[in-house]
Formats: C-alpha cells, sequence, structure tokens
C-alpha cells in the first residue's frame, strides 16, 4: 500500500506519523490506525463547542486518575451561594442570593481611572468571574500568600480555559479584565441565622489591585502585576477552600448555571455520609434564577446535570420527583485525587 491510498488522513501530526512509519512491514494496519484517529477527530470537530469539550473531558478523566497538578480551588461559600448568571442593569447595585439558613449580599462599587474620575463597576456576573474567582483562589493557595502575582498567569490561564487571547471591545480578554475589575471593586456580606442569632461577616474579596488603565478607549488594558485579598478574605479561603478539578471547570467554562451545578455538588458531597435528596424548592432557590415556571426550572436542571454526568460518570447523583438524590463517594467521583481532602466548612453557625 502507498501513502497517496490513505487520502482520509489530513492531520500534521498524523501525516508525519505516516510519513515516519512507510517503510513499515505493517503499512496497512498503520493507515487503518491513523485513519480512525482522523476519523475520531472529524467526529469531535462536528459537535457543538461545548459538548465536544464535555467528550474530550470525560475520555481523558477515563484514561487516567486525578492528580494534584489537576486540583483548583475555590472559596466553598461561592459553592453555596452563586453570584448572577447575567448582567445586571448598572443602575442596580446590589445583589443577594439566600440558601437555607444563609444569604450572601454582594454591592457593587467603583474604580478610579488614572485622571481620578470614578468609574462605576457592576456587580461581577456569569461564567467569567467565577474563573477569575476560581483563579486567584488557585493561586493563593499554591502561592501561600494572599498577594499573588498573577501578571504571568492571567493570560495562561484564559487560553487554558478554552477562550482566545484576543482582546478589543468584545474580545474574551476585555470579558475577563470587566470581571477582575468588578470583584475589585465589590463588597461581599455573609449572614447565617437559626431564628435566635444571626451572624454577619463583610468581605471585601481584593484589598489592592495594581493596574495601569488605558487613557484611550480602543488602548488594550493590561493585567495587574498583582491582586492582594484582604485579610478576612486570605484567612476564609484558608479555612473553607473547595478542591474542583480545572479540567471539569474548562468543560463547563461557558455556563455559570453548570460551574455553580458542579462547586455546590462537589461542596455537599464532600459534607454528607449518607444519601440525601435536595427539594426543588431549595434548588429553585439556589438554580432557579430567570425561570418562572417550576416544570421549565426542572426540565434545565435535570438536562444540565445530565450534562454533567457526561463528564463525571460515576458521580451519585441522580433526578427524583422530590428533587435530587446525593450518595455520598469517593473524591474520584468528582475527578480528584483519592486521598481525601480535608471537608471544606463555611463559618460556624449562629448558636
Amino acid at each position: 500500500m502507498k501513502l497517496t491510498d490513505a487520502p482520509n488522513i489530513r492531520d500534521q501530526d498524523l501525516l508525519a506519523e505516516l510519513e515516519r512509519q512507510r517503510t513499515s512491514p505493517v503499512l496497512e494496519v498503520i493507515i487503518r490506525q491513523l485513519e480512525q484517529k482522523q476519523a475520531r477527530r472529524d467526529e469531535l470537530a462536528a459537535l457543538p463547542r461545548d459538548q465536544r469539550r464535555r467528550v474530550v473531558t470525560a475520555g481523558a478523566l477515563e484514561l487516567s486518575e486525578p492528580s494534584k497538578q489537576d486540583l483548583r480551588h475555590i472559596h466553598s461559600v461561592l459553592a453555596i451561594c452563586g453570584l448572577p448568571y447575567d448582567r445586571l442593569p448598572i443602575e442596580q447595585r446590589e445583589f443577594e442570593r439566600k440558601q437555607g439558613n444563609m444569604a450572601l449580599d454582594v454591592t457593587a462599587g467603583f474604580l478610579r481611572d488614572p485622571n481620578g474620575e470614578k468609574i462605576h463597576q457592576p456587580v461581577p456576573f456569569g461564567p467569567k468571574a467565577r474563573l477569575i474567582l476560581m483563579h486567584l483562589c488557585s493561586e493563593a493557595i499554591r502561592q501561600k500568600s494572599p498577594t499573588i502575582e498573577i501578571a504571568d498567569t492571567l493570560t495562561g490561564f484564559v487560553r487554558d480555559m478554552g477562550f482566545p487571547k484576543s482582546g478589543g471591545k468584545k474580545g474574551p480578554l476585555t470579558a475577563f479584565k470587566e470581571q477582575l475589575n468588578a470583584l475589585a471593586a465589590c463588597t461581599m456580606k455573609l449572614t447565617v441565622w437559626n431564628g435566635e442569632r444571626v451572624r454577619t461577616r463583610s468581605i471585601t474579596p481584593i484589598d489592592e489591585m495594581d493596574l495601569w488603565l488605558p487613557t484611550h478607549p480602543d488602548q488594550r488594558s493590561l493585567w495587574p502585576s498583582t491582586v492582594t485579598f484582604s485579610p478576612a478574605m486570605y484567612e476564609s479561603l484558608q479555612k473553607h477552600a473547595l478542591p474542583i478539578n480545572t479540567h471539569v471547570v474548562r468543560a463547563f467554562a461557558g455556563s455559570a448555571r453548570k460551574l455553580d451545578l458542579y462547586f455546590w455538588l462537589g461542596y455537599r458531597i464532600h459534607n454528607i455520609e449518607e444519601p440525601v435528596t435536595i427539594s426543588w424548592e431549595a434548588l429553585k432557590d439556589q438554580f432557579g434564577s430567570g425561570f418562572k415556571r417550576d416544570r421549565d426550572f426542572r426540565a434545565n436542571l435535570a438536562r444540565e446535570l445530565n450534562e454533567i454526568k457526561e463528564t463525571l460518570r460515576k458521580l451519585p447523583v441522580s433526578v427524583t420527583e422530590n428533587g435530587l438524590k446525593l450518595t455520598p463517594a469517593e473524591p474520584s467521583a468528582l475527578a480528584l485525587p483519592v486521598a481525601k481532602p480535608v471537608k471544606p466548612t463555611l463559618i460556624p453557625k449562629a448558636s
């Protein structure tokens, strides 16, 4: 068989492999194997982006055990009470998310431009705000410091999450920078209660950020060289960091709701010792923003859960008439290393 008898092989690395094997006595077998690889790649390329990410991630998790290098972290509070899914009007300066006996209140703030003029920032929202927070939390833990060197990591992080490194008014880099600015300007208030007492803690996530802002609207702004968490945020993160898998996060990087669902499942499964069912009412409080009809919310949550289970095939979660049934499981079900991490907890309940 001649190399010209393999017209279905097109990718450069496969063609290079074929060239290296051209004198092999089993060339025909090699060609068939390379054609199968090419066909599989073509099938993946034809899938929608998010589905392709799920399939690729699931395949990678099947082939190798999760390692410490795959670990990232996010504050446990954000696994229970998430940020808005969509952009709020700039005049809406406050957002609240209640879950059970706790609430997260976020107040938008402002930054000043190089001339000292106020620039009102929106309430942080969407998947990019969550990804930025995950990156900052992960780097604070990795670097063991509240001051995080990020100038050399953020662009690579954006690329690793599957976004192109393009700027411009509507480019991903610009959108990530907007969320970083919004996070730097906002304040968060966490409240828990028990009917008799209430406890509130206010946190400004980012205490300091050194950034050169553009003086012209079309000029590309730079990443800050460092970001410093507030002492309260850093202290709380050290106690309440939730481990997550970076490859799974990448698979759902385009959906704020799926990221929240993945974070929440990780937190809940870490903290149960027997099966538990979460009611549809509680689930709607947690994930139902934007849905007016219960049946629409339930159908959407079931679909998104199935998509998460396409990636995490051992995930011990099922949809029932009464809600979601969660079952205790080993960390590997969440694509975490087998050595079980310390269970993250929230701030102490009011007593």
